[in-house]
């Protein structure tokens, strides 16, 4: 199998992805409504419905299954990426299922079932570990990032950049820093174990973006610090 990532000029209009297949490579598309061109036999894109055990609310989600030997191409919206992730049999990871775009033939899928409390931030009940030999396709809204954890000393991720983790390690939600910087940041993973984490870097960008083109830091400071001087302060 191979994949030809395009981008847009300017990146503006997203990014079109397309699978080459040869003869005996099946994929199975997540997000079979993202597939906007189709060459090679009709019987070579078979669609079903898949049941996975107490996921998204329990409801079934669209599968497509593609056969080589064809080729197609799947557009991505502005703002999203997708990226390859070889998986080997040793590999442990569990995965965020909303950023997971195909996985090859070859490759499983197990539900793990959250705590309450991690339940409560993903607001979703399960990961999915992806085992096997082969490859998955993720979705990102950024840079995709890798960092080895540690079994003491930890790593504090962005609780909505996290995209996989290993089964083993430990997770508590937490902040971080001292008193001022956890009450102005996101909640945080803070992470301890053995393998990697990946996570992307790009939800950030807006608002990183919205205070480059404001007006003065002397405003945004005033805004902070003056009752109601968000109200006022314009």
């Amino acid at each position: 199998m191979k994949i030809r990532l395009e981008e847009a000029p300017g990146g503006g209009a997203g990014q079109a992805v397309t699978f080459s297949l040869q003869e005996g490579d099946l994929i199975h598309v997540l997000h079979p409504d993202q597939i906007v061109a189709f060459r090679g036999p009709s019987t070579g894109r078979n669609d079903r419905f898949m049941n996975i055990k107490g996921m998204y609310r329990k409801k079934k989600l669209l599968r497509a299954d593609l056969s080589g030997p064809s080729q197609f191409t799947a557009a991505l919206p502005a703002g999203f990426s997708m990226r390859e992730i070889p998986l080997k049999e040793e590999d442990d990871m569990l995965y965020d299922f909303r950023h997971v775009f195909f996985y090859t033939q070859g490759v499983s899928m197990q539900t793990r079932f959250l705590k309450v409390k991690n339940m409560l931030v993903t607001r979703d009940a399960v990961k999915m570990k992806f085992s096997g030999s082969g490859s998955i396709g993720i979705l990102t809204q950024g840079t995709v990032c890798q960092a080895k954890l540690h079994p003491t000393e930890p790593l504090y991720v962005d609780a909505g950049s996290i995209i996989a983790y290993p089964e083993n390690a430990s997770l508590d939600l937490t902040v971080y820093g001292n008193h001022l910087a956890s009450q102005h940041m996101n909640y945080h993973w803070k992470l301890t174990g053995h393998g990697y984490v990946l996570f992307q870097a790009g939800r950030q960008n807006r608002r990183l973006t919205e205070e480059m083109n404001d007006e003065s830091i002397v405003r945004r400071f005033l805004r902070e610090v003056i009752p109601f001087g968000g109200v006022f302060i314009k």
